[in-house]
C-alpha cells in the first residue's frame, strides 16, 4: 500500500467547471515526487487538497493507511510552504522556525534544540536573530521551510516555493531542499511548472494537464519517453511532427502512426556525407541557429518542414544559414506519440 493514495479526485466549482477529473495517483513514503504542469491544470488544488485547504468534489485522500479526507487541516500532520513566504514580521528568524512548536507547547528545553538543529539544516547560522526585512527572499524560503521540517510532519508540501526567486538562487535552493528531504527521509510532495526544476528535483513526476495526470514517471522515463503531444512538448521541446511530414523526410520509410517525436539532440549533422548504415539520413538546409552557451539549436529544412537539430558547440558544428547538411537519425529515436 502506498503511503498517500488519492482515489478517484474530483473537483469542481457550481458543478461545471471541473479544475481535479478522476485523478488516481500514488506516493511512496520518502519520496520527492513533484506535481508538474502548466498553470490551471490543477495541480496546486491537488496539493491544497491533500492539506485540507481544498475541499474536494468527490473521491477519497488516504494518508499512511488513513482516510483523512474528511479530517481537519490542523490534525492532518501536513507542513506546506507556499510561494508567498508568509513569515512573521515582528519575530526574528529563531521565534518564525519555533512558532509553531510552541504553539504545541513542546518543553522549551526541546524547542530550542530542535530549532537550531532545523537553522543548521537550511544553512541559516548566523541568522538567527535576524528579521524578515533583513533577509534575502531565498533566506526568508529557506526560514520558511525550517518552521515546516521542525514540526516533523507526516508530509512536506511545496507550492512553487522558488518561482519568486533569481535563477541563481533558485539553484542553490533546488539542492539544498534535496539534500534536506534526502536526510529528513520525509515524504515530499513539490508543485511547479518548471520543467527543469522537476527533473532535478524529482523520484517521480506526475504530469498534469487539464485537471487530469497525462502520464508518470522518473524524469528519466518522462524525458526519453513522452507518450502525448503535450509530453513531448512539455518536456523535452521535441520535434512533434505528423506522419506526412516524417514521410516528407524519409520517404522511403513507412509510417502509420499519427504522430511522432524526435528529440533534437538524437538529430546527428554533418557537412560530410553519412555512412552510417544504421542511420535514416537525409539532406537539410540550416534556415537559423540560436546559441544556447555551449549548445547550438538548429533549426534545419527539407522541402517544406521544420525541424529543431541540438548539438555541443564546437568550431566543427558551426554551420552558416543556408548551408547544405547532412541529416542522421537512429530509427529507435522516433517515437510513436498520441495526439
Amino acid at each position: 500500500m502506498a503511503y498517500i493514495e488519492f482515489k478517484e479526485i474530483c473537483k469542481s466549482y457550481d458543478g461545471k467547471n471541473q479544475v481535479l477529473k478522476s485523478i488516481n495517483l500514488d506516493v511512496e513514503k520518502g519520496e520527492l515526487v513533484t506535481l508538474l504542469g502548466p498553470s490551471g491544470c490543477g495541480k496546486s488544488t491537488l496539493l491544497r487538497s491533500l492539506a485540507g485547504l481544498e475541499q474536494i468534489s468527490s473521491g477519497r485522500i488516504i494518508l499512511d493507511g488513513e482516510d483523512i479526507t474528511d479530517v481537519p487541516v490542523q490534525k492532518r500532520g501536513i507542513g506546506m510552504v507556499f510561494q508567498q513566504y508568509s513569515l512573521f514580521q515582528n519575530m526574528n528568524v529563531e521565534d518564525n522556525i519555533a512558532f509553531g512548536l510552541k504553539i504545541a507547547k513542546m518543553d522549551k528545553k526541546l524547542i530550542q534544540e530542535k530549532v537550531k538543529n532545523a537553522i543548521e539544516m537550511v544553512d541559516l547560522v548566523g541568522k538567527e536573530k535576524s528579521y524578515p526585512s533583513q533577509l534575502s527572499g531565498g533566506q526568508q524560503q529557506r526560514v520558511a521551510i525550517a518552521r515546516a521540517i521542525v514540526m516533523e510532519p507526516k508530509v512536506l508540501l511545496l507550492d512553487e516555493p522558488l518561482s519568486a526567486i533569481d535563477a541563481k538562487l533558485r539553484r542553490e535552493l533546488q539542492e539544498k531542499i534535496k539534500r534536506v528531504q534526502k536526510e529528513l527521509k520525509i515524504t515530499t510532495i513539490f508543485v511547479t511548472h518548471d520543467q527543469d526544476e522537476a527533473m532535478i528535483m524529482s523520484d517521480k513526476i506526475h504530469l498534469m494537464n487539464n485537471g487530469v495526470v497525462e502520464q508518470s514517471g522518473n524524469p528519466v522515463q518522462l524525458y526519453t519517453h513522452p507518450v502525448s503531444k503535450f509530453a513531448a512538448e512539455f518536456i523535452g521541446h521535441y520535434n512533434i511532427l505528423d506522419k506526412d511530414k516524417l514521410k516528407t523526410l524519409l520517404p522511403s520509410k513507412d509510417f502509420n502512426n499519427n504522430f511522432y517525436a524526435i528529440r533534437p539532440e538524437t538529430i546527428h549533422i554533418q557537412t560530410e556525407p553519412i555512412e552510417d548504415k544504421n542511420m535514416y539520413v537525409f539532406e537539410a538546409i540550416v534556415d537559423n541557429y540560436i546559441s544556447r552557451g555551449n549548445v547550438l539549436r538548429y533549426t534545419l529544412r527539407h522541402e517544406d518542414v521544420l525541424f529543431k537539430s541540438e548539438v555541443l558547440f564546437r568550431s566543427y558544428t558551426l554551420f552558416d544559414e543556408g548551408q547544405k547538411v547532412y541529416v542522421g537519425i537512429e530509427p529507435h529515436n522516433i517515437l510513436e506519440i498520441r495526439d
